[in-house]
């Protein structure tokens, strides 16, 4: 998990930021801040100087992992898109099975959630139909108790300025998993510093072991990984090779059933 500084959209979660708090002024967000004061009076006042003093630590202190979600159209080539973006001269796209994403689970203090290609009206949007919804189970809502609403809102808050992309990266159709170890740290996540690209950097590492007491189940090899996709390149064969060794050694039982070629006709990018 890298630091979302480093990432290639050089606006990453500070567009996310914008649009949140754009979104507080148009008639969704003063929607949203009326409902939130209806179930607990001045909350959406000690919220909003919350996230306005959290939002800087957003990108100072947020790493993420980022993958695209993967269609059995894709099981054959891959998408092309993704090859010319981060293929390189003999890249592979790693399918995973996705379930751990969707389990429940504190364990490692990092949180998977779908990317939300959307601009400011978009979010305003967002924060009145969730304005409908709090109407609707104020009982619920009040029954959590205002300390508990706050501590909600606030991390919904941050998740939707962290997941928030400009709608012209859509195609990626990313999700993320997103950790901010200054709000929630776990020894599970190893942290260390690398040198990615030439640049030293803080990155954290999730370490690929199940956690079954904890209600983390599907991170271990192999069964996280569904497949993996040779991506377009002059050595299919060399990579073929090389990785059925590495999947053996990882105690796959069967590489051979996980190991496919893309044969898209596509030539690294000559310079």
């Amino acid at each position: 998990m890298r630091s979302t500084r480093t990432m290639n959209d050089y606006m990453e979660v500070q567009h996310g930021i914008e649009c949140v708090h754009g979104a507080f002024g148009s008639d969704g967000g003063r929607a949203f801040a009326a409902a939130v004061d209806a179930i607990f009076p001045g909350l959406f006042a000690e919220i909003d100087g919350l996230y306005k003093g959290w939002a800087p630590g957003f990108q100072a202190d947020t790493f993420v992992t980022c993958v695209s979600e993967h269609s059995s159209n894709d099981d054959r080539y891959g998408r092309l898109s993704m090859w010319r973006a981060y293929g390189g001269r003999a890249g592979v796209a790693i399918v995973l099975n996705g379930d751990v994403m969707f389990r429940e689970s504190d364990a490692l203090a990092a949180y998977s959630s779908p990317v939300a290609y959307m601009e400011t009206q978009d979010v305003a949007a967002q924060l009145q139909s969730i304005a409908v919804e709090f109407v609707r189970h104020f009982d619920f809502l009040h029954g959590l108790g205002r300390d508990a609403m706050r501590n909600y809102l606030l991390q919904m808050l941050r998740l939707a300025a962290v997941c928030t992309k400009h709608p012209g990266f859509e195609e990626e159709k990313e999700w993320r998993i997103v950790s901010s170890p200054s709000i929630q740290r776990s020894d599970l996540l190893a942290e260390s510093v690398e040198v990615v690209g030439g640049i030293p950097q803080i990155v954290l590492k999730i370490k690929l072991e199940d956690h079954p007491d904890k209600n983390l189940v599907g991170l271990q090899i192999p069964a996280l990984i569904d497949r993996i996709l040779i991506g377009p390149t002059e050595y299919p064969a060399v990579v073929h090779r090389a990785l059925f060794h590495l999947l053996l050694e990882a105690g796959m039982s069967n590489p051979s059933e996980r190991l496919f070629t893309s044969n898209i006709p596509l030539r690294e990018v000559q310079r």
